[in-house]
């Protein structure tokens, strides 16, 4: 029995040592983005391969700008609607990251209960007490809403990682952005994340969606502009597309314009 028990701990050690080999192998280097500008990202390598296996053409439409030539109308309405802490965080925001579970588990409870009258309906009994218990069922991944994830988290994402939702990826994320907040400044951090941000089908950064929404550069976008622009980010293909969903892409750009005018640069 003690043999076999050491084997078993002598395999997983084995397989923790290759796993965290193989992680400093492949880990970027971070440090390098401090002068090097990313001419692709994980995200762009996923929507061309995406593109292929569906028989499109590959589209990548990305002219990389310096955050001092991107109006900070768009700055601020980006940090509005994605992380209006960054300047305060160190990558992580916790009080956001609690609000989004605690939203997770209040629409778990909702689907447990609506499971509940659905099958008392379905089996014509009496109404029965359908009040959330222990057992019921709560997402073991919260499906967090925009705003949980922080500006670096989603840079992290964007250069580095795959599209999979797991724990895995997420604690690979995690340590991507430990290291990109300990890197980089605040100001290089937004401005990588202003150029890589996917702003539409093959519109990459700023000044791309600029170009391709308004027939002008980043730097002249005026506050309905920018707020525009920022209103698309959480889903430029689909909730927010503005050729497919226009009028929700405008009621968010209106919450947006209420809040930006309070976001400081603080870089």
């Amino acid at each position: 029995m003690w043999y076999w028990t050491k084997v078993i701990f002598l395999v997983l050690l084995g397989s923790l040592g290759l796993w965290l080999g193989y992680e400093l192998i492949t880990f970027p280097s971070i440090s390098s983005l401090k002068t090097e500008n990313p001419v692709t990202s994980s995200l762009i390598v996923y929507r061309i391969s995406e593109a292929k296996a569906a028989g499109k053409e590959p589209k990548k439409y990305m002219i990389w700008m310096p955050i001092e030539q991107i109006s900070p109308n768009l700055q601020r309405a980006v940090l509005a609607g994605e992380d209006s802490r960054f300047f305060e965080h160190n990558g992580f925001d916790w009080a956001a990251i609690q609000k989004a579970w605690d939203e997770a588990v209040k629409e778990g409870e909702k689907e447990a209960r609506e499971e509940c009258e659905a099958q008392a309906k379905a089996a014509n009994t009496p109404k029965k007490d359908c009040a959330p218990s222990e057992d019921d069922w709560i997402p073991p991944m919260p499906s967090f809403k925009r705003g949980a994830s922080t500006v670096t988290q989603q840079l992290a994402k964007n250069l580095y990682l795959s599209e999979e939702r797991s724990f895995f990826r997420k604690g690979r994320e995690a340590v991507y952005t430990y290291f990109l907040e300990r890197e980089l400044s605040k100001k290089r951090i937004l401005e990588l994340y202003l150029n890589v941000i996917e702003w539409g089908d093959g519109v990459y950064g700023a000044e791309a969606a600029a170009r391709t929404h308004f027939k002008k550069s980043a730097s002249s976008l005026s506050r309905e502009e920018a707020a525009f622009l920022a209103a698309m980010i959480p889903s430029p293909l689909n909730v927010f597309n503005p050729e497919k969903n226009r009028k929700r892409v405008v009621r968010r750009q209106r919450v947006l314009l209420k809040y930006m005018n309070s976001m400081k640069l603080n870089y």
